[in-house]
């Protein structure tokens, strides 16, 4: 989770990315209740270094309320009470859009900047924040690196996620044994798969994230919709798996999951359910316990049909305007599903199962248990750096859209360039033919740059994913997707770089020619690095492509070859687009270096021109300061956009949450939070 390990804040601030530290010293009697009595029995099951230390969770009276915009806030949950305890599997259910993984989110930290929480969420009873390693996140998006096998991706995981203090060997073993944990010990060797390359099965992918997880042995684990998509059989394997976690290595979790549609045998496996429709509860107890809940309140199930699908058609009202639910009443006759819904909330607060839930989450709330979370560390900056380095270099080897596709494209263009500019001599047209040759090296071959950034808004994902999860820091990420992006650059530029230089023949002598690769790689290094700052702002494939586009298409505009420097209008384009432009120092450093040295005839007036002379007064280049002047120019820019890139995710994650409490708290905007009949109503002004 973003920021499970930083900053501890009380839940009740209600503030994105609330920490869950988990540290209790109190040395008191525990209170006699059910509740505790689990909690010891779970503590006395602890042994070795891997001791289970347990964690129980509890919300009571929790409200979250979304920014609309001008419309307002809207009520997403609606005074929510309940508990999870240790060796217990907690399924929330409920229709589309009831506020299932608006919950789960909330449970976990992750709330989004435009929502504001009240209410009171508790760890064992105290507002605090758990250790980085006890609690693990498992999204509804399998974001996974589809070129890796299923060990490596989990062998690679556990190089980032464990400490150091752990040998390779243990470290694999962990993996291995977290491998086979999930059944997966068949598809080992298999790729994760993806675009042009098939793989594992849906379900094997939702059990690798589920791997990757709990490699760190978190006491903790929230899975949202981990069977959405997954067929009835695949998603029996998975929740199979989760539930016997426990078993298979003692440790106690406490386990909350969001769930669309289980089957029958799924539903047999949740120990609790939390049912519910429009952000309200309409059932939280033992899951055992729904079917006859919903039948003494008037909705029987049917026989011989499945026990979820029953509850969930019995609280759907997405469809009330086609055709009403037909469902038995105390009346005897067809209640719409409003109607139903109504009558099960109401039954809910008024039943005893209600009160037992009230009674329950007060006496987790009174527990002390004596006993300190022993800190957990990462694998160091150095260690993730090199791990991070060696898990992308090999996913680009293996990514044929990365790279070696784009490696296709450029030897094709720069055989192009060889053959319609063959044999350059120092004729007078032969001056304009070079400045041309070199303008399209340096801008439309880089642009084509822009082919690989697809690839790179998957690499995104899966950062993002890992990120939120404390895998590793945004630093590590920029080195290591640097490092081992510069052998394919270099690769790219060298070939295409040869065949389009050596043909045509250009100025001999390999001085220049590698003056040539080096300005060809920054700039090519260049157009990543902006399609990297892109990603950031824009991860969405389409309009990334159309935003770096057009930066680039700017960039190419007034860079000077297109139209001379003193010719570009002053205000803006000039200064100082013209000089932060990338293109301007490439188009400069080229042409220093094929120029300067030649002699071209004078066309009619038979006198020879210098290439000092075309540069200055054809391409009005700047020769106040050498080439190399240039290139550490492009040198230092790459060094900045990687930068830029880092700033920008480091501030956005720290803008989003003010910007989203600004938006909460505008002193033109009362929020009205809605009504809770059950306790003091809430009526927050925020000025």
């Amino acid at each position: 989770m973003a920021s499970l390990h930083h900053h501890p804040l009380p839940y009740s601030e209600a503030k994105p990315n609330n920490s869950i530290v988990l540290e209790i010293h109190q040395d008191e009697t525990i209170t006699t209740t059910s509740a505790v009595a689990h909690m010891e029995e779970v503590s006395r099951k602890s042994n070795g270094e891997e001791k289970s230390n347990p964690i129980c969770l509890t919300w009571k009276d929790l409200w979250v309320n979304a920014s609309m915009g001008k419309k307002g806030t809207k009520a997403i949950l609606q005074g929510l009470t309940g508990y999870a305890k240790p060796g217990q599997l907690l399924a929330i259910m409920g229709p589309s859009g009831c506020g299932k993984s608006t919950l789960l989110d909330t449970l976990a930290g992750r709330l989004g900047s435009n929502t504001r929480q009240t209410g009171e969420i508790l760890v064992n009873g105290h507002k605090q924040s758990l250790a980085y390693g006890s609690t693990a996140y498992v999204t509804q998006d399998d974001s996974l690196i589809t070129s890796l096998t299923v060990r490596e991706a989990v062998y690679y995981s556990a190089q980032l996620q464990l400490p150091d203090s752990m040998s390779k060997a243990e470290k694999k073993e962990r993996a291995e044994f977290t491998i086979r944990e999930m059944g997966l010990q068949d598809a080992i060797n298999t790729r994760i798969g993806g675009w042009g390359c098939k793989g594992i099965s849906g379900g094997q992918k939702r059990r690798v994230s589920i791997c990757i997880e709990i490699l760190t042995r978190p006491r903790l684990l929230f899975l949202d919709e981990p069977t959405s998509g997954l067929d009835s059989a695949a998603s029996y394997y998975v929740m199979k798996r989760i539930k016997s976690l426990d078993h298979k290595d003692g440790i106690q979790r406490t386990i909350i999951a969001s769930i669309h549609q289980p089957s029958a045998e799924v539903f047999q496996f949740f120990d609790n359910l939390c049912l519910l429709s429009a952000g309200k509860t309409v059932y939280f107890g033992p899951a055992s316990d729904a079917i006859q809940f919903f039948a003494s309140n008037g909705f029987p199930c049917p026989a011989l049909q499945n026990p979820s699908d029953h509850l969930l058609k019995t609280i759907n009202k997405d469809f009330d305007q086609e055709m009403e639910v037909g469902l038995a009443g105390t009346s005897g006759g067809a209640l719409p599903a409003e109607a139903a819904i109504g009558i099960l909330v109401n039954a809910y607060k008024a039943s005893e199962i209600n009160e037992q839930v009230q009674t329950e989450v007060t006496a987790i709330s009174k527990m002390e248990i004596r006993y300190v979370e022993k800190k957990r560390g990462h694998a160091s900056f150095l260690r993730q750096c090199i791990v991070l380095t060696k898990r992308s270099f090999v996913n680009m080897s293996r990514d044929l859209g990365y790279y070696w596709l784009r490696l296709a494209i450029y030897i094709a263009l720069a055989i192009s360039l060889a053959t319609i500019f063959y044999h350059l001599d120092t004729s007078y047209a032969s001056i304009k033919d070079r400045g041309s040759l070199l303008a399209f090296v340096s801008t439309f071959i880089t642009f084509m740059s822009i082919g690989g950034f697809p690839s790179f808004v998957e690499d995104m994902k899966v950062f993002e994913r890992e990120r939120l999860n404390g895998h590793y820091g945004v630093t590590a990420f920029v080195i290591g997707n640097t490092l081992s992006a510069i052998p394919f650059v270099l690769l790219v530029s060298f070939i295409p770089g040869a065949i389009a230089y050596y043909l045509p023949g250009l100025q001999s002598g390999c001085d220049h020619f590698l003056y040539f690769i080096c300005v060809l790689f920054s700039c090519l290094m260049l157009v990543e690095s902006l399609m990297m700052i892109v990603a950031s702002v824009v991860p969405n494939y389409l309009m990334g492509i159309i935003t770096g586009s057009g930066i680039q298409g700017i960039m190419i505009l007034v860079a000077g070859f297109f139209k001379l420097p003193s010719t570009i209008p002053k205000p803006f384009w000039r200064y100082p687009l013209h000089y932060i432009a990338f293109h301007t120092y490439a188009f400069q450093g080229l042409f220093k270096n094929e120029y300067e040295g030649l002699k071209f005839h004078g066309g009619s007036s038979h006198k020879y021109i210098t290439g000092e002379e075309i540069m200055r007064d054809t391409w009005q280049t700047d020769m106040s300061y050498s080439k190399w002047v240039d290139l550490a120019i492009l040198v230092g820019m790459i060094g900045v956009y990687r930068v830029m890139f880092l700033v920008i995710i480091k501030i956005t994650e720290k803008v989003k949450p003010i910007v989203g409490s600004f938006k909460l708290r505008s002193p033109k905007q009362t929020i009205y939070v809605v009504e809770n009949p059950n306790a003091t109503p809430l009526h927050v002004e925020l000025v």
